[in-house]
């Protein structure tokens, strides 16, 4: 591994591993797929990938006004992969859609008559996905990794690609980038990764989760104000989802492994739900007479934080669903 500007360069042998050992406090539930177009294959020369991330973490500062660079990690036609924005905060990549999720950058344009992805690219963009899947124990579909190209663009309702979308991670990116594709050519890759690997083993059971009231709550190694705050990871951010495994004199413990509490008072509990209608609108208050703002599809999953009149409301978001269409975990 190698460091630069605050970017940590690595192999897919050496993510692998990485990924597995990392403390992030939120809850994650999909993983996104992007490709960056521009900066494409004759911006780079095979060894300015710290230079290359770095440009893209300054345009997205400085032109987009975010802050910090949008992706969390992204891969390189050698097959490297770079990270970027810390984990616990949540991508800044598919609007509408950034909630729980982490952020993939594909190096290249993937458009048709674009970049011919390389086939350690190919390898490492797999492979990252799987490892990713792999260590958030997410489910192998459409609705846990995820295409820009499904998201319209001004709205940022999913609507699969049927109009107002980016071409995002490319036209001909593993075969395209409608929702057939993916199941086609992408999914069984990703699949095969994960096959013959052993079962993580369960974790204890989750008591509850709760959403992050705070902008910054810091993560401790007891029960107390006075108590250290963890030095292997950093505090959760204003929004997160937090699995709760047990509970003293009003703090929470985030970890099934190691001693780390974060203080109760700014946090609210949440319930983990399923859709269970072919499509379900999400509208601006709890009630049809509200505006349409979002669309979930059967099987997506969200966090709900209030229920008022049968409508229950996302996490800390002005956006609320019919309890009818909800599977409760």
């Amino acid at each position: 591994m190698e460091s630069k500007y605050g970017f940590l360069k690595m192999s897919l042998a050496e993510f692998v591993p990485w990924i597995q050992e990392q403390r992030i406090a939120r809850t994650i539930l999909t993983v996104q797929q992007h490709h960056t177009w521009s900066p494409s294959y004759v911006h780079f020369n095979g060894s300015n990938h710290f230079e290359r991330q770095s440009a893209m973490k300054n345009y997205h500062v400085r032109n987009n006004g975010w802050q910090d660079i949008g992706q969390h990690f992204t891969s390189f036609p050698d097959g490297s992969i770079v990270t970027g924005r810390s984990l616990e905060l949540t991508p800044a990549c598919i609007y509408g859609a950034n909630r729980d999720s982490i952020c993939m950058e594909h190096f290249g344009n993937f458009d048709k008559g674009g970049d011919e992805m390389t086939p350690e690219q190919r390898e490492t963009v797999v492979g990252m996905t799987a490892a990713l899947c792999d260590k958030f124990r997410l489910p192998l579909n459409s609705f846990s990794i995820i295409y820009h190209h499904w998201f319209d663009l001004n709205s940022g309702k999913r609507n699969n690609g049927t109009g107002n979308n980016k071409s995002c991670p490319g036209t001909n990116f593993f075969g395209g980038n409608k929702v057939d594709d993916f199941n086609r050519d992408f999914l069984p890759l990703v699949s095969q990764k994960l096959q013959g690997r052993p079962a993580p083993t369960p974790p204890a059971a989750i008591q509850k989760y709760v959403v992050v009231t705070a902008n910054l709550l810091n993560v401790r190694e007891g029960p107390s104000g006075s108590a250290p705050k963890a030095s292997d990871r950093g505090a959760a951010q204003l929004g997160s989802i937090l699995r709760v495994y047990d509970e003293s004199n009003g703090w929470l413990k985030i970890s099934n492994s190691q001693s780390h509490w974060v203080y109760g008072q700014y946090t609210i509990e949440v319930k983990r739900a399923t859709v269970n209608a072919n499509v379900l609108r999400v509208r601006s208050g709890p009630g049809t007479n509200f505006s349409v703002v979002d669309n979930l599809m059967e099987s997506e999953e969200v966090f709900l934080s209030e229920e008022e009149n049968g409508w229950c409301k996302i996490s800390l978001e002005e956006k609320w669903l019919s309890k009818n269409y909800l599977n409760f975990s």
